[in-house]
């Protein structure tokens, strides 16, 4: 006899012996495009507690790379010591059921038990990731029928593999997040890994434990109808609501990721409740004449409190919006009262790409108000950035934009110096608190508003403004300003580590 090598699992027969290469191809497929959404759909359900941010994000895939790692070489392992047909249904099912209920326990936990909000985070996505990964090792296993074939079989099924993470990558980043809310993918996704488990059952008339687990998914679909989201809406970027003023009137607030962003009175565009947008209407009111029209450019959108006063006090005013989020102009239209007006024109784009497509000194102001107290468009904070910005002002044109910022404020401090490179003139508005302070000074933080022009701006009728508007706050420059800035860095298309530098939004100190 030849001592030609082969398994005791016979190619021929797919049923109890072992999986044909079809089966063993979906399978594959499947499992690793499904480590892939929970991966993605885990920095949606993540960011309204984290922030959408570059540590955030490193985060994740560091813990969905650790889950691939270890159920990779765990899966191999187990699969040379047992069976691997009782493996892989019992992976599919078990990783279904915790994805199911991941929306409503990651929820819950990050409302009544924030400290072991990452922990129970990196479980959701360990749990799955290692068990859906181990399932390619588990099937390579039952398809090596003799040693010739080795490396065609484990090539095939990685590649199918590889396959299957961009197909996930994909599918979920242009397709399931902008058209489902993030818990309905994943109860989706959980009932199909569960559906996949009873299949390989079936298949393999091996574990039975299917019908347990489709409970499992059930109740996490019921358990994601009473944990706490906040949603109203969930869009390509936010988790977001509208709240009506509890003091009546028909004032609602904005509230994007938690954070309260925008108030709108729909009956009064002039009725402006937040400190920071009274601030920018009285640079705007002081810097340029009573009612005359303005050409205007802002970044970010929001509720569009500042585009709808500029049309309701200054007649013939041209607003134009760069708004990334589309589910969030669509709010505008359905809930907060934007109709089609003289003077209000939303794109949904993204705000340095639509600064590049405005003309050079086209603009008289610029609003910059797409920083968070989560997280902050980096791109819109370089060098770079504020140059293009100087570049579509005119000669007496004013860039004024709301910056947020905690702690030591170091962002904050970056971005005013990355603005004191950019711009002739610069003052800085904010809480005496804050705006006082040395750059090593701690500081409650909060919202400031920084002004830049090329041209001087009387900073008096600008203090005046304020103070009319019992806003409480104050403004610093010149010799103030460089102090307060310190030794900040310039941020750079190049390096601007704005997530570093951000010190995040709390509860306890209110926006």
């Amino acid at each position: 006899m030849t001592g030609s090598s082969s398994s005791p699992v016979a190619e021929s027969t797919p049923g109890r012996a072992g999986l044909g290469p079809r089966a063993a191809a979906i399978l594959v497929f499947g499992s690793s495009a499904a480590v892939l959404v929970v991966e993605i759909v885990a920095l949606r359900l993540l960011a309204p507690y984290l922030g959408l941010t570059l540590e955030t994000s490193t985060m994740v895939i560091g813990i969905a790379l650790t889950a691939i790692a270890f159920g990779s070489w765990l899966g191999g392992h187990i699969a040379d010591q047992v069976d691997p047909r009782r493996l892989i249904g019992p992976s599919l099912g078990v990783s279904g059921a915790v994805v199911a209920l991941t929306p409503s326990v990651l929820r819950s936990t990050a409302e009544w038990a924030p400290a072991v909000l990452l922990v129970i985070a990196s479980l959701t996505i360990l749990v799955p990731g290692a068990l859906l990964s181990a399932v390619t090792p588990f099937v390579t296993k039952l398809r090596l029928t003799n040693l010739a074939e080795t490396g065609s079989v484990v090539g095939r099924l990685s590649g199918v593999g590889t396959v299957g993470a961009i197909v996930g990558t994909v599918l979920t980043g242009f397709v399931l997040v902008s058209r489902l809310p993030v818990s309905g993918i994943l109860l989706g996704l959980g009932a199909l890994l569960v559906a996949g488990s009873a299949w390989v059952e079936w298949r393999t008339r091996g574990w039975s434990g299917a019908p347990a687990l489709t409970l499992m998914v059930v109740a996490g679909g019921l358990a994601v109808t009473v944990a706490p989201g906040g949603c109203d809406v969930e869009t390509k970027y936010h988790c977001a609501r509208v709240v009506s003023d509890p003091d009546g009137g028909n004032g609602r607030t904005l509230v994007l990721d938690g954070l309260r962003h925008s108030y709108v009175d729909i009956d009064d565009p002039t009725h402006l409740k937040f400190e920071y947008v009274r601030a920018i209407v009285s640079v705007v009111d002081a810097a340029f004449p009573q009612g005359e029209p303005l050409v205007a450019h802002h970044l970010g959108g929001g509720g569009l409190t500042l585009p709808r006063y500029l049309a309701a006090t200054r007649p013939g005013t041209h607003s134009l919006v760069s708004e990334i989020d589309g589910g969030v102009v669509g709010i505008n239209r359905e809930e907060l009262g934007l109709r089609s007006q003289a003077g209000v024109d939303v794109r949904v784009e993204d705000g340095r790409l639509g600064l590049r497509r405005l003309d050079t000194g086209s603009r008289d102001l610029v609003v910059g108000d797409a920083f968070g107290g989560v997280s902050v468009p980096w791109h819109l904070t370089t060098v770079e950035a504020m140059t293009d910005v100087r570049r579509v002002l005119n000669e007496e044109g004013l860039y004024v934009a709301n910056l947020i910022d905690h702690g030591g404020m170091d962002f904050a401090r970056a971005e005013v110096a990355t603005l004191g490179d950019t711009f002739e003139h610069l003052a800085l508005l904010g809480e005496p608190a804050d705006i006082g302070r040395g750059p090593t000074a701690d500081s409650v933080g909060g919202n400031l508003v920084v002004l830049a022009s090329d041209q001087p701006v009387d900073l008096r009728a600008i203090q005046r403004a304020l103070d009319a508007r019992q806003t409480g706050w104050k403004i610093t420059t010149g010799e103030n300003l460089r102090s307060w800035t310190g030794a900040a860095q310039l941020l750079t298309d190049d390096h601007a580590p704005v997530d570093q530098l951000l010190q995040p939004y709390s509860p306890q100190s209110g926006q």
